[in-house]
């Protein structure tokens, strides 16, 4: 969907009498709103279990159902209609790329491009369903591999798009990278010697119900479309993961009406419980989920801001991967611990559990833009390529590891010894109780 987003005039503050709410319903279709630092915290907002999407220029902006307008109007909070600034233009019709999503994938567009890649590279890919979603849709790996009809003993790779419905930008970068190993096979000897060494298996679409609804209803969903006995919708399927789920509530919430609801125990859903038993079934060297947004690469621990055993390996990677990204058209990935001072505290999280089960490099790729002057979960059509292309050598350099081929030389990089500013998004996340990436 084109995503160039047409600041408007200032929008006037609503100021309405009552009590607190209980809870908020946060389960779209709705508004994004902003509201005053200051009184975000004065009002303790942070504990309302509202869908936060970033902090910019000294206000807080969130994506609101009726009932969280209503609450807010009730507990006296100034908030601002901020739905029209970050609409995309494709909102008010049809993307010149053709249909609501423009060049982003549906998961039916999805299905056929996997089947076409398929279908023109029989001897190197095999579509394979892995599981169903709660709604019935299938959930799909693209198998690369020398012999994708045989189960060999060899090492694999994972790479994961769209556990958030709304981060569209994470289904197209995995697509990308199947493209590019099937149609450099036959030129380029380290596309070639990827797929003879090892199993790339790529899921780009985790979360098949709440992509759709994120397209066709409320474009800034972010769960699977789980039926809740309070009514609301929705479990967050990056926190559904086994380690550590449900450890506190900071980084994962109880309630369901929550954006980072944890589901009622691990592997509830259908969608994670797909990825879990791909994963356990072959022997995965290393793994990447991307997400959207904040630019930045996180390995684990992300439920505690405590070293894993491999951390220094895994900041060397990270350093490396990062240098590799920037290295092609200039853009800046920090890199660090998950729970740490660029990223965030998230309980039952895919890579915490993946490191957990088999103790493989397991990295969180947050796609641009760093912040929501860049667009945040909008990326432009136009940048799709781009974003694919400045990831591409990371994933070959991580690929080339797992399956023991030769790493691709390391650029020059000075810029990145020091480590690269915190995105603007990590001062929010610093005081909030409940973290929304």
């Amino acid at each position: 969907m084109t995503t160039t987003r047409k600041a408007l005039a200032a929008l006037g503050l609503l100021i309405v009498l009552a009590a607190p709410p209980a809870r908020l319903h946060a389960q779209g279709p709705g508004e994004v709103v902003s509201v005053p630092v200051r009184q975000f915290r004065l009002k303790g907002l942070a504990r309302w279990g509202l869908d936060l999407l970033f902090e910019e220029r000294g206000r807080v902006f969130i994506a609101a159902s009726s009932d969280d307008i209503a609450a807010l109007a009730r507990a006296r909070v100034a908030f601002a209609f901020e739905t029209a600034r970050f609409a995309p233009a494709a909102a008010a019709g049809i993307s010149a790329a053709g249909g609501l999503n423009g060049a982003y994938h549906s998961s039916l567009e999805l299905e056929t491009e996997l089947r076409l890649l398929e279908s023109a590279h029989p001897a190197i890919a095999a579509v394979r369903e892995i599981g169903r979603s709660l709604e019935g849709r299938p959930i799909y790996a693209l198998k690369v591999s020398d012999n994708p009809a045989l189960d060999e003993a060899e090492p694999a790779f994972l790479v994961l798009g769209c556990h958030h419905a709304r981060e569209w930008i994470s289904v197209e970068v995995p697509l990308l990278y199947a493209r590019h190993l099937l149609e450099s096979y036959a030129s380029d000897p380290a596309a070639r010697d990827l797929v003879d060494r090892g199993e790339t298996w790529i899921v780009p679409l985790v979360n098949p119900d709440g992509l759709e609804y994120s397209i066709h209803v409320y474009r800034y969903w972010r769960k699977n479309r789980r039926a809740n006995a309070d009514g609301s919708f929705g479990v967050d399927l990056n926190r559904n993961y086994g380690h550590m789920w449900g450890c506190d509530d900071q980084g994962s919430s109880p309630e369901p009406a929550s954006a980072v609801y944890r589901g009622p125990a691990p592997f509830s859903e259908p969608e994670s419980d797909s990825v879990r038993r791909l994963f356990l079934g072959r022997d995965f060297r290393a793994v990447v989920s991307y997400h959207s947004y904040s630019q930045v690469i996180l390995y684990p621990w992300a439920y505690a801001d405590l070293p894993c055993p491999d951390d220094a390996a895994f900041d060397d990677l990270a350093r490396t991967m990062s240098g590799l990204m920037a290295a092609h058209r200039g853009t800046v990935y920090a890199y660090g611990r998950s729970a740490g001072g660029i990223g965030y505290t998230s309980n039952g999280e895919t890579c915490d559990w993946t490191y957990a089960a088999a103790g493989v490099p397991s990295f969180t790729v947050e796609l641009p833009p760093e912040d929501a002057d860049e667009g945040g979960f909008f990326n432009d059509e136009a940048e799709i390529e781009a974003i694919f292309r400045e990831n591409l050598p990371a994933l070959l350099f991580l690929a080339g590891r797992a399956f023991g081929t030769a790493p691709p030389a390391e650029p020059r990089r000075p810029a990145l010894d020091r480590r690269p500013k915190a995105p603007s998004l990590g001062k929010l996340l610093r005081w909030l109780t409940i973290p929304v990436r």
